[in-house]
């Protein structure tokens, strides 16, 4: 059970939501190795740690998807909210997957804020989402579409981004 303070410090932490560190995360090896073999070769590990950065929101490599990035903000030393994201600028269009907030500071405005930030530094992209929405998730994803070009809605990779190029 999250305390007042600790409510108030992830509010605090929503509104450092543009505080954002980097990591790029690139290997050059790997990234050719999948290029020539298809993606069938160089895929990262799974047990690749993600680094924490000393910043209250950080950007680098997705634990999960291969060429994906993600977004996640520090509270604490525990990742408070992370989001997966992926950009075709060829497109104009952004991708996020799986946001997700520790329980105890859910609606305290740490996926508003990081979904915010992305279309900050992506403007003019449509968002959307790959997989349908949960049920328990369909209220999240309505305020945090409202007036958002593409409203989270789903839509499949485009073939720039599924094939690399």
């Amino acid at each position: 059970m999250a305390t007042d303070d600790d409510r108030r410090a992830a509010i605090h932490l929503a509104g450092q939501a543009h505080e954002v560190g980097r990591a790029s995360g690139r290997v050059l090896w790997r990234e050719v190795l999948q290029r020539v073999s298809g993606g069938r070769l160089g895929r990262r590990p799974d047990w690749l740690d993600v680094p924490q950065l000393d910043s209250p929101w950080q950007d680098t490599v997705s634990p999960e998807r291969m060429g994906w990035r993600q977004r996640a903000a520090n509270l604490q030393g525990e990742f408070a909210f992370a989001v997966d994201y992926r950009i075709c600028q060829r497109c104009r269009i952004g991708w996020v997957e799986q946001p997700y907030t520790l329980p105890q500071y859910q609606r305290c405005g740490l996926g508003i804020a990081g979904l915010a930030a992305l279309r900050c530094e992506y403007p003019g992209l449509s968002w959307h989402t790959l997989g349908g929405h949960l049920r328990e998730s369909k209220r999240f994803w309505v305020a945090v579409g409202k007036d958002v070009l593409g409203g989270y809605q789903q839509r499949r990779l485009c073939p720039h981004v599924e094939t690399g190029r």
